[in-house]
């Protein structure tokens, strides 16, 4: 049964590879990313921003992305778009239910929000309803003690799990989500943390291990090791077998034929810069922001540069099919499968 599993999930691969072959051609912008801000009211031990409480120099202001907006609008076929707001925390930021409402309404994009719940009140849930917000993904990092700790925020754990449940209530979100980073200090919570989501009526939970990018390479202590990413695995691959809730593994990367698909719902590549790109805080026009800030991705900016041009003439080396191929890679029998940035030969900093 195992033999003839492998032998179905590589025909599968080879069609997703054909798939991957004809996206990377066509180069369709799916996914557009929107910093708004890197200020946050938090202070995360794993943020791959690394953001803090000050004000930082040089964001866009209302005008400046909302031009941004029209541009790519006029340029590029915005119903097609989704765009993700991220930050930092997107609800310190003041004027973003004007600009995603002029997003909706005037120019016709779609959009949803990464955020960590705590100022998701009354006020900005009814004001993110009339921004025409389809989806959201809210952070809970662990039980009370540990998310509290996790987030540095006191009281923020009773404070989200309220949110959540008014949000449910307004009725309007399409999609509510829960991300939850995996790290040493709750990775033994995971059936509590399971009940939890269930008892709060998500319609999924992503599961994510703890990246050493950004605030968390000072607190690389708390990375998982090998043993504790398959427990991680193997608990989605289980509970996705009872169907109460939908469970999915983020990134970073193709999992092998053990878990691809099961811990996901399909094959993971990585299209970043294939049909997924980021607006930073500050303009610049980047690849996912789950990727370590290096310079050399960097594409342009915002303020100075027409969008689909640069999306058109630049973003190359993230088309390339041997971008992940290296000496290490290359011996993998599933590297064709594989499509995703090799660590060693892209994040280094030394290559900025």
């Amino acid at each position: 049964m195992k033999i003839i599993k492998k032998i179905y999930k590589y025909g599968e691969l080879t069609l997703m590879t054909q798939y991957k072959e004809k996206a990377r051609k066509e180069h369709i912008l799916t996914d557009l990313f929107w910093e708004c801000t890197l200020t946050c009211n938090a202070n995360c031990k794993h943020c791959g921003s690394s953001a803090e409480k000050k004000k930082y120099e040089g964001e866009l202001n209302t005008t400046e992305i909302k031009s941004a907006f029209k541009q790519i609008a006029n340029d590029m076929d915005a119903n097609k778009i989704l765009i993700n707001v991220t930050g930092g925390e997107p609800l310190v930021r003041k004027d973003l239910c004007e600009v995603m409402e002029y997003a909706t309404n005037e120019l016709g994009f779609h959009w949803g929000m990464t955020t960590n719940g705590i100022l998701l009140n009354d006020e900005n849930i009814e004001k993110l309803k009339k921004a025409n917000m389809e989806t959201i993904s809210i952070s809970i990092d662990g039980l009370e003690e540990v998310h509290d700790a996790f987030r540095g925020v006191p009281g923020s754990y009773k404070i989200i799990i309220n949110n959540i449940k008014k949000l449910r209530k307004a009725g309007f979100v399409k999609h509510i989500q829960v991300t939850t980073v995996f790290h040493k200090e709750n990775i033994n919570q995971l059936e509590e943390l399971y009940n939890i989501m269930l008892d709060l009526g998500l319609d999924s939970w992503r599961l994510v291990s703890m990246d050493p990018i950004g605030r968390a390479n000072e607190n690389n202590n708390l990375l998982l090791n090998g043993k504790e990413i398959r427990k991680l695995l193997d608990f989605i691959k289980m509970k996705n077998k009872d169907k109460n809730l939908k469970l999915s593994y983020g990134c970073p990367g193709f999992l092998g034929l053990d878990y691809e698909k099961e811990v996901r719902g399909n094959y993971f590549y990585c299209r970043t810069g294939i049909s997924v790109a980021s607006i930073l805080y500050n303009g610049d026009l980047f690849v996912c922001p789950n990727v370590p800030r290096i310079k050399r991705f960097i594409q342009g900016n915002i303020r100075t540069d027409n969008f689909k041009e640069v999306w058109d003439n630049k973003y190359k080396e993230f088309r390339l099919k041997d971008r992940t191929k290296c000496e290490e890679c290359s011996k993998c029998e599933q590297w064709e499968f594989c499509l995703i940035l090799n660590q060693k030969k892209y994040f280094s900093t030394s290559k900025n």
